[in-house]
């Protein structure tokens, strides 16, 4: 496959004296050295200032294996005192490669990590290192090949492969698998922090597009309340001519629909605030459900809405603002998608710890690859984005307003029974402050 083959080597004890051959000591070698090489290792490696191990009797075999083992542990110790002081935000591939290659002396050493799909490799590698390297991770290849001088190993974290390991090189059994050890950790640190990064950059992305947004609704709500105040005053004037009247009320429908919206972006803002506490107090169900029916009277002008209550005088502690933004998204939502004509059902379900709400209609169904990510803010559900209009904000703004509570949200959907949008929320919410 690539045409090398493993030098004859001997093991140097001392840096000019060939002392003792691989055949006579063990199963394995240490590579040929110099004054020059050793000096290339940490200090910290060798006695003997730099110039390997002196052997008062250098035919016995068992002060020889001791030495060897001292050697390589010292190796393994700078190896990892050198891996440590990587910078962990930068990805270790190359350094390690590199380092691996000058401490262990071995001809190359080549990394592959399997996330970022990346090789490293330091020394002459052949063309399809990459492939090689790949197939070691996949098929879990860990061999020692005498013939080429190839050892291959694969990097774990625990028994899951994140990459691989080709050293072309003499080493012991035991000191490979301890470097590819320590570069499974290696790199499992490194993505750790990567990891950490991206979440932080994203958190700070999203409170600042929050801040943005609160900024704007802001903005926006004076002018549009004067917009509306003037329409509805033109329309009291009267004298219009029907194309007047028209274009009158085409205005205060619009400016309404953007005051609606700005409000959204105003409740998504304070929902998505760090220290959003709710204010919690005794609520009866009953009457909040009226309230919200009547502010979507118009969306749901052509639908039957029926109310199934446990008892009328149901009742839960919660921040009823909350409550009333998590059930007027799940009634617009219906209003939206249910078929003209059909029966949208509020329900309310007392269980020992929680209370349940969910608003059922029929209409167009949710496809369940979507159950989770729809409530998720911006995200549309491309079954229904033809359907109606939107900006993906609404059942972010519910599946939050439960989450304050320590509740949560659902869907379930089918053209068979409809779809509900659940939310469950503790009868009282731990560790929240009651307000009188």
């Amino acid at each position: 496959m690539n045409g090398y083959r493993r030098r004859s080597r001997i093991i140097i004890i001392h840096a000019n004296a060939a002392l003792v051959s691989n055949s006579g000591c063990r199963n394995h070698v240490l590579r040929e050295t110099n004054a020059a090489q050793c000096h290339s290792l940490p200090e910290s490696i060798y006695a003997n200032g730099g110039h390997g191990y002196a052997m008062s009797n250098p035919s016995k075999t068992e002060g020889t294996e001791a030495q060897l083992h001292s050697l390589e542990t010292r190796m393994l110790c700078a190896f990892i005192h050198e891996a440590t002081q990587f910078n962990p935000h930068g990805h270790p591939g190359a350094q390690l490669a590199d380092l691996a290659r000058r401490i262990f002396q071995v001809e190359a050493a080549a990394i592959f990590d399997a996330d970022l799909h990346e090789v490293y490799r330091s020394g002459e590698w052949f063309d399809d290192v990459k492939e090689v390297l790949q197939n070691i991770c996949l098929f879990g290849t860990a061999t020692d090949d005498r013939e080429t001088g190839l050892i291959r190993r694969v990097l774990q974290m625990g028994k899951l492969p994140i990459g691989a390991m080709l050293l072309r090189g003499e080493t012991s059994v035991i000191v490979a698998n301890s470097i590819a050890s320590i570069i499974a950790i290696t790199f499992d640190r490194y993505h750790a922090f990567a990891n950490e990064s991206r979440t932080e950059n994203a958190r700070q992305a999203e409170q600042l597009r929050t801040t943005v947004l609160d900024s704007l609704a802001h903005a926006y709500k004076t002018p549009l309340t004067v917009i509306e105040a003037a329409s509805s005053g033109l329309a009291a004037m009267g004298g219009l001519t029907p194309t007047q009247a028209g274009l009158v009320s085409l205005v205060d429908e619009q400016a309404k629909q953007l005051s609606q919206l700005t409000s959204r972006l105003l409740t998504t803002a304070r929902l998505e605030a760090s220290d959003l506490i709710p204010k919690i107090e005794a609520v009866a169900i009953a009457p909040l459900i009226d309230d919200v029916m009547a502010s979507l009277r118009e969306q749901l002008s052509g639908f039957s809405v029926r109310v199934v209550l446990p008892n009328d005088d149901v009742a839960l502690c919660c921040d009823r603002s909350l409550l009333v933004a998590l059930l007027t998204q799940y009634l617009d939502n219906a209003g939206k998608y249910a078929d003209f004509g059909t029966t949208i059902m509020i329900q309310v379900v007392e269980e020992s710890n929680a209370i349940v709400f969910s608003v059922r209609s029929i209409g167009s169904t949710i496809p369940a690859g979507d159950y989770e990510r729809i409530f998720d803010r911006y995200y549309r559900s491309s079954a229904s984005a033809s359907i109606a209009a939107g900006t993906g904000v609404g059942l972010s703004i519910a599946k939050r307003a439960a989450q304050a509570h320590g509740g949560n949200v659902w869907v379930a959907s089918d053209a068979k029974e409809g779809t509900t949008f659940y939310a469950s929320l503790p009868r009282l919410p731990r560790g929240l402050p009651a307000h009188e």
